[in-house]
């Protein structure tokens, strides 16, 4: 339904209602102001004719019982007259009556009548028992010689009703009344027309908006305040669609901004129910497309450090960073910054903004770098140590000229062989630094016969094999080939096939494997000691060692595997290892490059 429509019919009814509701009331009172005009009237007709027939003259009547033998002309009042009169004794007996000459009913139940005998003038309205006809009754006390109440003196009028009073004039009120509704309903109509009109204009301009206020002003009449209105409303939009378009384009840019932001963001109130969450936030603590807005920090994070830091932010007014570990899946570390936010500029806080870092990296790579300068101090100071102390005693013993020649060859030997160990540890870590600065790519990669590549790690380690008489099993197609750093491939099948013979008893074999399917596998397979499942994650970790007593026995560097790991990253590939009870499975998953 239109405004009009509603405008109209709503000051319609009210219309209706208002008039219906005056006519009433003018009916009713009117009504009343009859009745009353007529009661006072017959009231003063009666105090009037009972002072003309004189209130002794009526005592005597009531006194002495002379209603049954008054004449007719006693009193000046006939059966044929307008006004009818009754004489009435103090118990309700009728001892005379104008109209009536039969005996009549007690009349001690007469509203009037006991008003009267209580001192007082009685006036009731209603239909006569005796005439049935419909009256105005009043009734004064008569007092006697003694001033006692000795009868009732009642003057009663026959009228007709209100409405047969107005009847002649009804037909008029009701064609007046008729033409005065019309033109009411034609008046509301033109004002409730006239203001939908304008009312309809000012919501047109609010609904079209921008685009609307390049077009023409209205043209239609329309009252100055709307006018002015209007003006203030187009006005008002433009500066609305100004400032809309100007947050839009704010909101998007703060939009790129936490979408391409590496830190998790969280925005909240007061009581950190959750406002904004960025993607990388939805990713960490995995929302995915959760609706945050019914969420509160806790529940989103199950973090209490994060709670409480938030907290923390809030209840001191002032910026926080923190250090948190969270256990979301894998142990991670996080660096927390936390700020309140103040509510227009005031000093109260209704909200904080926390941001979360992700050092996970940092604290891993600080912790490599820490275990790495433990690790090669630790690996450097056995060696030279030992150098050292056999050099002195050389010296010594060749300064002094004694000491037989093989000890001096033993001391020689020792020298010699902890040189090779910090030499080959040198040489493992430049390899090693090489492949992480990615020097090795500065040759180009080619495509081998893959069965070569294995034939040459072979026989690089083939002097150890033989010295723990171990067969090299090789399974290679010679057709094999593919595209890789050649050289690379082969250091990593030496650093493999050596920790292999290293680790398996004397007398056993090992197994060196190539195939490509949807990719290019390298496997040693080998029948040794084993690796325990909860070493396996960490075993291609630089410097890690189940047993290191055993390792430096082997002449082992710690960074063999670590070294295939990174030859196997250069290709995009991944080392990984297999091991369950005896013997152990290193694989090298390489995936194929495509043909020239």
């Amino acid at each position: 339904m239109t405004i009009f429509k509603k405008n109209f019919l709503t000051l319609s009814i009210a219309a209706l209602g208002f008039s219906a509701v005056f006519v009433v009331s003018v009916m009713l009172f009117m009504n009343s102001l009859y009745y009353e005009l007529n009661i006072q009237s017959l009231g003063n007709t009666a105090k009037t004719f009972m002072k003309v027939t004189g209130e002794d003259r009526l005592a005597e009547v009531f006194e002495n019982n002379l209603g049954g033998r008054i004449e007719r002309g006693y009193f000046p009042l006939g059966a044929e007259d307008t006004y009818r009169l009754t004489l009435i004794s103090t118990n309700g007996y009728v001892i005379w009556d104008s109209h009536v000459t039969d005996r009549l009913v007690n009349h001690l139940d007469r509203e009037e009548i006991i008003e009267a005998l209580e001192g007082n003038a009685g006036i009731s309205y209603r239909e006569s028992i005796s005439t049935n006809i419909r009256r105005i009754y009043y009734a004064l006390p008569v007092f006697g010689s003694n001033n006692e109440k000795v009868g009732v003196f009642r003057l009663s009028i026959s009228i007709p009703g209100f409405t047969a009073r107005i009847h002649p004039v009804l037909l008029s009120f009701t064609v007046f009344l008729s033409f005065f509704i019309i033109a009411a309903l034609w008046a509301i109509y033109i004002f409730s027309r006239s203001l939908s009109s304008s009312i309809c204009r000012l919501v047109d301009i609010a609904q079209t908006g921008a685009p609307f206020l390049s077009g023409y002003e209205s043209t239609e009449p329309v009252a100055p305040e709307f006018a002015s209105l209007e003006k203030a409303m187009r006005a008002m939009i433009k500066e609305i669609n100004f400032r809309f378009e100007q947050a839009k384009s704010e909101g998007s840019r703060l939009e790129a901004i936490l979408n391409g932001m590496s830190e998790a963001v969280f925005a909240m109130d007061a009581s950190l129910e959750l406002h904004l969450v960025n993607p990388k936030a939805r990713e960490l603590f995995d929302l995915k497309v959760r609706d945050i807005t019914s969420m509160n920090l806790l529940e989103a994070t199950h973090s209490t450090e994060l709670t409480e830091t938030a907290k923390e932010a809030i209840l001191k007014g002032l910026p926080i960073e923190k250090e948190l570990i969270l256990h979301s899946g894998d142990k991670q570390y996080f660096q927390v910054y936390a700020s309140p936010l103040a509510g227009n500029g005031g000093p109260e806080i209704n909200g904080v903004v926390l941001v979360l870092q992700d050092i996970t990296r940092l604290v891993k790579l600080e912790r490599v770098r820490k275990d790495f300068v433990a690790n090669v101090s630790h690996e450097l100071r056995t060696p030279i140590q030992l150098i050292k102390g056999f050099s002195e005693t050389l010296h010594d013993s060749v300064s002094e000229k004694h000491g037989t020649i093989d000890e001096n060859i033993h001391f020689i030997e020792i020298i010699r062989k902890n040189a090779g160990i910090m030499e080959n540890l040198t040489n493992d870590l430049l390899v090693l630094a090489s492949l992480e600065n990615g020097e090795s790519k500065i040759y180009d990669i080619e495509e081998y016969h893959i069965a070569l590549l294995i034939e040459e790690a072979v026989s690089s380690v083939e002097s150890q094999s033989k010295k723990k008489q171990i067969e090299i099993v090789v399974d290679c197609s010679a057709d094999l080939k593919a595209k890789v750093y050649g050289s690379l491939i082969i250091q990593a099948l030496i650093n493999l096939i050596d920790n292999g013979i290293k680790y398996s008893p004397d007398k056993s074999k090992l197994w060196v494997s190539a195939l490509k399917n949807n990719e290019l596998i390298f496997e040693v397979r080998d029948n040794g000691i084993g690796i325990p499942f909860e070493h396996q994650k960490r075993i291609f970790e630089r410097f890690y060692r189940i047993d290191r007593s055993r390792n430096r026995e082997a002449g082992g560097t710690g960074l063999g595997l670590s070294i295939v790991r990174h030859i196997a990253l250069l290709h995009n590939g991944k080392a990984e290892v297999e091991s369950q009870g005896e013997g152990s499975i290193f694989r090298i998953r390489i995936p194929l490059l495509p043909e020239a």
